[in-house]
């Protein structure tokens, strides 16, 4: 469908959710590095009447240091607006009794030392990087299949994602593994969840409908937000890859009845910005459903 179309739905929003990493940076040694002009669009978003919330699936690092790290590469970000698996995994692990043995990475740990460990009876993992060693798996599924009822909890369940020396596979790669093993279907927290995109959205005070989504994850960003009755914008930017029939996919843009669908030719996440700021108006309610 055609290009011109897109202001429509960029004229309906009252507010944006970011996905960080491949947006506004990509990952890689030291504090990674911003991608050109990201630093800039947030900070146009930010002085529009916009409301503008951060969404992402890293759990490398508490959302603490995380943030630091993308305040120490010029983004104007707070705590407050970033939203994250592994604290809706503590908020899950404490109201359901659940005592989880973790595999994910050391500088993740701090999220979760008001957790309860001993005696595990489910299983959490994250972007655990180089633990997800044979050794560290192969006691994950000991854990599970010991289980009467195994349960297993996913922070994410990204195929791969793209650090400064190139992509590296992610979390749900591992939690396919888990899963084939012991027989069970993980829990997912964080991106696609409805659940995660409607903490969100209840955060901002905003109806579907009226949020766009931006990432560069057709399947985790994209599609979770249409699922919730968002708009998804899938930039070219990150881990974007072109299909694998030699096909691009583009930034794509869903009506709020979900039926007629538009794409964009949007290339970078400051065009965006661009068009987000200068075409806006109002529309009818709608709300996120369950995936």
């Amino acid at each position: 469908m055609a290009d011109n179309v897109w202001p429509n739905y960029a004229r309906s929003s009252k507010g944006v959710i970011l996905d960080m990493c491949g947006v506004l940076y990509d990952s890689g040694e030291g504090d990674g590095v911003a991608i050109p002009g990201s630093v800039e669009a947030v900070k146009k978003l930010k002085a529009s009447d916009l409301k503008l919330r951060f969404c992402t699936n890293e759990t490398q690092a508490s959302r603490e240091k995380f943030v630091a790290k993308l305040q120490r590469l010029g983004f104007d970000i707070s705590v407050a607006e970033v939203f994250s698996p592994a604290p809706a995994a503590v908020a899950v692990l404490r109201k359901r009794g659940l005592r989880p043995h973790l595999l994910v990475y050391d500088g993740l740990l701090p999220e979760f030392d008001s957790v309860d460990k001993s005696d595990p009876n489910c299983v959490v993992i994250g972007d655990a990087a180089q633990k997800f060693s044979y050794e560290n798996l192969n006691e994950a599924f000991r854990v599970l299949i010991g289980l009467e009822k195994p349960l297993l909890f996913s922070l994410g369940k990204g195929k791969y994602y793209k650090e400064t020396d190139g992509l590296k596979l992610d979390v749900g790669v591992y939690m396919k593994a888990l899963e084939y093993a012991c027989d069970v279907e993980a829990e997912v927290i964080g991106k696609p969840s409805a659940q995660f995109f409607q903490s969100v959205l209840d955060d901002m005070a905003l109806q579907s409908h009226e949020v766009v989504m931006i990432g560069d994850d057709l399947v985790n960003d994209v599609g979770g937000a249409q699922q919730c009755g968002m708009k998804g914008v899938q930039v070219r930017t990150g881990k974007y890859r072109c299909h694998p029939s030699g096909a691009h996919f583009w930034g794509v843009c869903q009506r709020d009845d979900m039926r007629t669908v538009t794409r964009t030719s949007l290339r970078k996440f400051p065009l965006f910005t661009h068009l987000a700021l200068g075409l806006r108006g109002n529309q009818n309610t709608n709300k996120c459903t369950s995936k």
